[in-house]
């Protein structure tokens, strides 16, 4: 059955090859294959999958919605599940953070989210350049394309990707170069060549990129930048967002306010494209229909989102992320050490990452992870990182499966690479 999909899809595909089953159902922290093989999933849908799969109180409100004949698609018109989900983001999560945003919803996916914040940073700002990072990954499309630093996806743009400016990312060039500084000092002197960019987008945890880490006070420095020069400031928090890395913003333990923010994947807690851009209000300075998008009013979107803000009526969920970080920060860094393996662990919350000297060493890992039922995927320009991405839902008793999973996989690949190796 299988060769139905090499005979008539793409050859893009990616994911299907490394992870080659036939999945047919999932609950919660596990997917079934159609042979009725259940598998453990670190991965959680590249982070789309924040609250596990299929959570029954997000299908419940979903199929009470669906059985009403709620309506589905309404562009930008007016609509119960819209009035619904704003009324409950302002409550339950812009207003307690003490942040005043205004909502723009594009087109479904998160690249969706990332154009429109820089087409309006450029509009506002009378500017066109626009500042990212090393190893950053903002999305697939052109604009969202040319702040992305992976060399791979850039190539496959076809076209010159302009108007952009790539600056090291946080611990980059190591501990000592003082990357900001020198930002700053071109920024401040008219003669460095180098022109005030309409805005500076970045992950605060690049994701994609091997899972580095932006220091509080180096994101900081950077708000304080962007200030005093009339920068944008956008954060991506689509990967990282809605908790990944404890609170529902990853920018929050920072103590910094972003001047837009996007977000996608887990918005939604169900699976289904969802997209915001939240946007400081004097900064709103589209006209009507300025920038628009078919998919821009998907109900159901808005129905799942709403429910899933229950999650963050209270901190249990954020105190339950920091004791699970716990157990994965001491397990990963305790069998790095135990092994022997030249590798550093990294992570925040909910999102580590083993990045390995040997470039090879991940990849195989993951190989041998899959064999043992369970799905945990690789980050890094090289895919040197083995990334874990588990649900923020996840029993403790599955946590320590996989987590077990992969110290035997890793003792392993380790042990049969020293055999090659002598």
């Amino acid at each position: 059955m299988n060769n139905i999909f090499e005979q008539h899809e793409s050859e893009v595909r990616g994911y299907c090859r490394n992870f080659p089953a036939m999945f047919s159902s999932a609950k919660g922290a596990w997917m079934t294959d159609d042979k009725g093989e259940r598998y453990l999933d670190f991965f959680a849908g590249a982070g789309v999958m924040n609250y596990g799969h299929n959570p029954d109180k997000l299908k419940d409100a979903l199929i009470d919605y669906i059985s009403r004949d709620g309506i589905t698609h309404t562009l930008d018109m007016y609509s119960e599940a819209k009035r619904d989900f704003i009324d409950r983001f302002q409550r339950v999560i812009l207003q307690p953070r003490g942040l005043t945003y205004k909502m723009q919803f594009p087109g479904p996916t998160g690249t969706n989210a990332v154009e429109a914040a820089l087409k309006l940073a450029r509009k506002v700002t009378g500017r066109d350049r626009v500042v990212s990072f090393t190893n950053a990954f903002h999305g697939m499309t052109l604009g969202a394309l040319a702040v992305t630093g992976n060399g791979f996806k850039r190539a496959g743009a076809g076209v010159s990707l302009q108007n952009t400016t790539s600056l090291p990312f946080c611990g980059f060039m190591g501990d000592d170069p003082d990357t900001l500084g020198f930002f700053e000092a071109m920024l401040n002197d008219e003669g460095s060549g180098m022109e005030t960019p309409a805005a500076v987008i970045l992950e605060t945890v690049q994701a994609e990129g091997g899972v580095n880490i932006a220091a509080a006070d180096w994101l900081q420095r950077l708000r304080q930048i962007t200030e005093d020069h009339g920068i944008v400031l956008i954060v991506d928090d689509i990967q990282v967002g809605c908790g990944r890395t404890g609170k529902f913003f990853s920018f929050e333990e920072a103590g910094i306010v972003p001047d837009m923010v996007t977000l996608s994947k887990s918005l939604s807690g169900y699976g289904i494209p969802m997209a915001l851009v939240l946007i400081k209000p004097e900064l709103d300075q589209w006209a009507p229909g300025e920038h628009n998008g078919t998919f821009r009013g998907h109900n159901p979107g808005f129905v799942t989102a709403t429910k899933a803000l229950d999650y963050w009526e209270n901190d249990w969920l954020e105190k339950a992320v920091a004791h699970k970080s716990k157990i994965v920060d001491e397990r990963l860094n305790g069998m790095v050490k135990r092994l022997g393996a030249d590798a550093e662990v990294r992570g925040r919350g909910l999102i580590y990452g083993i990045a390995f000297d040997d470039i090879s060493i991940a990849s195989k890992v993951s190989q041998a992870c899959f064999k043992d039922r369970l799905i945990v995927e690789t980050a890094g320009i090289d895919d040197q990182v083995l990334k874990l991405l588990p649900s923020l839902t996840i029993s403790d008793e599955d946590l320590i499966t996989g987590l077990d999973t992969i110290e035997k996989n890793l003792a392993a690949v380790l042990k049969s690479t020293e055999r090659k190796s002598a």
